[in-house]
């Protein structure tokens, strides 16, 4: 309708610059038009934010018609950043030239902060404070975030230093967010069960990058809800649970009742959406996450365990989550309302096990040993999160030497949000951090953030001065080390161990991949870049890999990079 009317437009104008004054026909047949069709040709897309600026002082009428919370600069808002517009309702009152000005200097600052990073991240001694710059930033931090994903985005394999960086800063970004929305969704009452809403706080964390909303996720276990109240009712069309609007929290008290709402809900999950537990590959942290749960349609007992849960309280069946060991169970009370209750008056619900209904004795059965009546107790939100992090805990302790430990390093930071105080963690926090100088590469900051962990493992736990005196002796080793490495490395081309070094420092280079121009300033005879780069770098893709020269090149745009020498050739004609 909109190109349509465009062009109906496009038609008028000639007719109505005829009949104008020669001097003024031009704008006479543009400010002539009706406003609609006016609004039409300036949010058409073929006019950039400049043209719409140009077009708003020619005249007042089309300024009126630019104005600030029109059409106009909501569709050029739109076209450039459409990603964004989610978080808009349509019933706000939105500055859209405000917004339009606010975006565009959050990219600028985006993209400087990133060029930045090349440029720190590449001397041997970076400031403590590395991500201070970005936590300080003004304005809307989804705006910063948005143009990192712009940056991420961009086509193929280009610029790669830039990729790699907003990586880091996004993921920084929205860890640190997310931590804190999990640290306040801690700190409700006991009696706020929504379990996921945490589990998914857990996902997110692990998964920074990807696109996770509870409300996404939410939405695709209500599908699921509609394809079990269809089911249910063909077995009892007036059941209650039918007319229940999204949203109510009611429960139906009637066993009878609760049954055949169960029943509706195992016929859906494993026989209609082929829902199971993942036997095959228990130990992949993928069946924790709950989107990808939903994708996968798979997952272990306690994910397995919360979806279930979630969808039989939104159709009115009080299970309760049980912290059982080994096997995490849901239980469904069988006893009167009111009464004292053991036990013995539940029935317990193998979620991982296609629903399947289970008493104490065949519980024990299940994990092959006796337990004490206390674990068929059952878990609030807090206990559950532990148990889910515990788990990647554990997958995370098992990562090979060659990764990034980045799974061991989430876990650890979430167990250690809901549990503190926790002396073992944080003195394998420590270990980590000191071994691996994790956040971020090469950062002196790694030092300083050891000892305080350390001094607060001492606080809490003097028992632990062994450890601890260990750690800090190894520590403060390092800083002195750091100390005595006041003097330049030198490197000798004519070394044996240099042979293949092929360019000098000073030496004028073209990259043969993407033709930019660069001055070498120091080199190294292998990449002694970490695991994680080389990774995101692909270097693996390159002749001979990561074992070849690299060099450290100042580039003609300001940024610093770091690159194979397979990539490079000589500009002799400019030198």
């Amino acid at each position: 309708m909109a190109a349509a009317a465009v062009d109906s437009a496009m038609e008028v104008v000639p007719a109505l610059a005829e009949e104008a004054a020669p001097e003024a026909a031009g704008l006479s047949c543009l400010v002539n038009l009706p406003g609609e069709v006016l609004e039409y040709i300036l949010c058409s897309g073929s006019l950039t934010a400049a043209d719409i600026g140009r077009v708003s002082s020619t005249c007042r009428r089309l300024r009126e018609l630019c104005q600030s919370s029109g059409k106009v600069w909501k569709e050029q808002f739109r076209v450039r950043w459409p990603s964004l517009m989610k978080h808009y309702s349509p019933t706000d009152y939105v500055n859209w030239l405000e917004e339009y000005k606010v975006r565009q200097k959050a990219g600028l600052e985006a993209r400087k902060i990133v060029a930045s990073f090349s440029k720190r991240f590449f001397s041997e001694h970076v400031p403590c404070n590395g991500f201070s710059d970005i936590e300080n930033l003004e304005g809307p931090e989804i705006f910063f975030e948005d143009e990192l994903v712009c940056i991420l985005n961009m086509e193929g394999r280009k610029a790669l230093t830039w990729k790699y960086y907003a990586k880091k800063i996004l993921y920084y970004l929205r860890q640190q967010k997310i931590l804190n929305n999990l640290k306040a969704f801690l700190q409700q009452p006991d009696d706020y069960e929504s379990y996921l809403e945490g589990a998914v706080y857990i996902d997110q964390y692990c998964n920074p990058l990807s696109d996770i909303s509870l409300r996404d996720i939410q939405a695709q276990i209500d599908s699921i809800v509609e394809l079990v109240c269809k089911t249910l009712r063909g077995i009892n069309s007036r059941h209650p649970s039918l007319a229940f609007k999204a949203g109510e929290s009611s429960m139906i008290m009637e066993i009878e009742l609760q049954s055949q709402v169960l029943d509706a809900m195992n016929y859906v999950l494993y026989d209609q959406l082929k829902f199971k537990g993942n036997r095959m590959d228990y130990y992949n942290a993928l069946n924790l996450y709950m989107h990808q749960v939903l994708i996968r349609r798979t997952g272990i007992p306690i994910s397995m365990s919360l979806l279930y849960l979630t969808i039989a309280r939104q159709l009115g069946v009080p299970l309760e989550p049980v912290n059982f060991p080994s096997h995490f169970l849901l239980r469904w009370c069988q006893g009167a309302e009111g009464a004292t209750l053991d036990i013995f008056d539940y029935i317990y619900i193998d979620a991982f096990g296609k629903g399947k209904q289970l008493t104490v004795k065949e519980c024990e059965y299940l994990i092959g040993q006796h337990v004490t009546a206390a674990l068929y107790g059952v878990v609030n939100v807090k206990k559950v999160l532990q148990r889910m992090v515990g788990n990647l805990l554990s997958l995370g302790k098992r990562e090979g030497i060659d990764q990034s430990y980045q799974l061991l390093r989430d876990s650890l930071d979430l167990y250690l949000a809901m549990y503190p105080d926790q002396v073992q963690l944080l003195l394998l926090q420590a270990r980590l951090y000191f071994h691996l100088g994790i956040w971020p590469e090469k950062s002196f900051c790694l030092v300083l953030k050891v000892l305080d962990i350390l001094q607060h493992i001492q606080t809490l736990d003097p028992g632990q001065h062994g450890a601890v005196g260990y750690l800090v002796q190894h520590t403060l080793e390092h800083i002195e080390r750091k100390k005595e490495e006041v003097g330049v490395e030198v490197k000798l081309r004519s070394h044996e161990k240099h042979r293949d070094v092929c360019y000098a420092i000073g030496l004028i280079m073209k990259h043969k991949r993407y033709g930019y121009n660069c001055v070498i300033y120091g080199w190294d005879p292998t990449c002694m870049m970490g695991h994680e780069w080389i990774r995101n770098m692909n270097v693996h893709s390159l002749p001979h890999g990561h074992h070849q020269p690299f060099y450290n090149v100042l580039v003609e745009d300001g940024s610093c990079r770091y690159a194979a020498q397979a990539l490079h050739r000589e500009l002799k004609s400019e030198l």
